[in-house]
């Protein structure tokens, strides 16, 4: 296979066709190399437009909703975020590139120490991967507004309050709600009175986020 055709294929007929056309995410899916974060055993998939098996459970996102999340949060170089869902680690080294830290809490321990690897193995320093259930938050349950942006990567019945806890004023969240087949992401933002907004961006069908109880709903 030659691997840049494939990767200038996957960004022409994948990636722009959804809508994604800011040519900073478009350069940075040529400098952060998918192929490294794939299991060995399903290489052959890393720029198809499928989702790729990490563990019986969890997948990478396809390469044209990755690239999707990344264009509408607009991450900045002084930002901090939280990914909720490491996987493999391709995520949280796009957000790397473009902020000043991630933080992304796996609750699988053999794909938190995937993800760590991978991100080593590409000199990415700017991301600490823990091992643990980041479904109530990060730290747990802990109500202060301590990211700029949340990356939410499994799907949730409905929006824990205590994300929207978390976000600074201006902070904006990610986040799929509802059920399959047709589930709907929105970007959520603080304001800076205190309120929130919130935008649908798309549909798309995602797995489940694992950990998740049944949280507290906010009304909007």
């Amino acid at each position: 296979m030659n691997i840049e055709k494939a990767r200038f294929n996957m960004i022409e007929q994948q990636i722009r066709p959804w809508d994604v056309l800011a040519p900073d995410v478009l350069d940075l899916l040529l400098v952060v190399k998918r192929e490294d974060y794939v299991p060995p055993a399903h290489r052959s998939l890393a720029f198809m437009d499928t989702e790729i098996p990490l563990s019986a459970t969890e997948a990478m996102f396809s390469p044209k909703l990755e690239a999707r999340i990344l264009q509408e949060l607009g991450v900045k170089k002084h930002e901090s975020v939280l990914e909720i869902g490491a996987g493999s680690g391709y995520q949280a080294a796009l957000l790397a590139h473009k902020a000043r830290h991630v933080t992304t809490v796996e609750i699988d321990p053999a794909l938190a120490e995937m993800a760590r690897a991978n991100l080593t193995a590409n000199g990415i320093g700017n991301v600490e991967v823990v091992q643990g259930n980041g479904a109530d938050g990060w730290p747990a349950g802990r109500a202060e507004a301590l990211y700029d942006v949340i990356v939410i990567s499994g799907a949730l019945h409905a929006l824990p309050e205590i994300f929207l806890k978390q976000l600074k004023p201006g902070g904006r969240l990610f986040a799929i709600l509802g059920e399959a087949p047709v589930m709907s992401a929105q970007v959520t933002t603080r304001r800076a009175d205190g309120g929130y907004d919130t935008k649908k961006v798309f549909e798309t069908n995602v797995k489940p986020l694992r950990g998740i109880a049944q949280p507290s709903h906010f009304s909007f």
